[in-house]
């Protein structure tokens, strides 16, 4: 039964898309932790590509999860707002540096939320594919939460938290997929 229930869950069906996430995510944080004083507008782009893909990554998991379970409308809400950030982003690169940590930290936070509330309802997950999500969520939304009352700290400092923020999940996310794609082969 664990192994239907499985197979029709969103992430299982694309269990991949969160390994490309996952290597997406520790080149940036790579990327920002070992060359911090990059340009504000280099960093817009950085970030800007980074959080387009996970927004189209999560937008094509949730077109081909559909009818699979509840789930996929709010993977798809989350891609289609991360990919309308990151496209707001590439628009606007000149954006002051107070706002481009406002809409950083506000999409932070509701990937936060996001993954914490698909980490406790885990339709198929494992317990260990839960307690992933849920780190992974607890860390957006305390990153996301840290960007919005600190908006004053340095760019080198935000850059380090931002890159941080991807050194942890990446591995995570890469951990979720291979987790997944073990419940399959059972």
């Amino acid at each position: 039964m664990a192994k239907s229930v499985a197979k029709n869950n969103a992430l299982s069906i694309n269990w991949w898309a969160l390994t490309i996430r996952g290597i997406a995510a520790i080149i940036f944080g790579v990327v920002a932790v070992f060359w911090p004083s990059l340009t504000l507008v280099t960093l817009v782009y950085m970030v800007s590509a980074f959080v387009m893909l996970a927004g189209v990554v999560n937008v094509f998991q949730a077109v081909t999860a559909i009818g699979t379970g509840r789930a996929w409308v709010l993977t798809m809400v989350l891609g289609f707002l991360e990919a309308g950030v990151g496209l707001y982003l590439v628009r606007h690169p000149q954006v002051t540096f107070a706002t481009f940590i406002l809409v950083v930290g506000l999409m932070f936070i509701a990937r936060g939320v996001f993954e914490v509330v698909v980490g406790f309802a885990g339709e198929g997950l494992s317990a260990t594919g839960r307690t992933i999500t849920i780190i992974a969520g607890l860390a957006a939304f305390f990153v996301g939460v840290l960007l919005l009352f600190q908006p004053a700290t340095s760019g080198v400092a935000f850059v380090w938290l931002f890159g941080l923020y991807a050194l942890i999940t990446g591995p995570l996310m890469i951990a979720l997929s291979l987790d997944v794609k073990n419940q399959l082969e059972a």
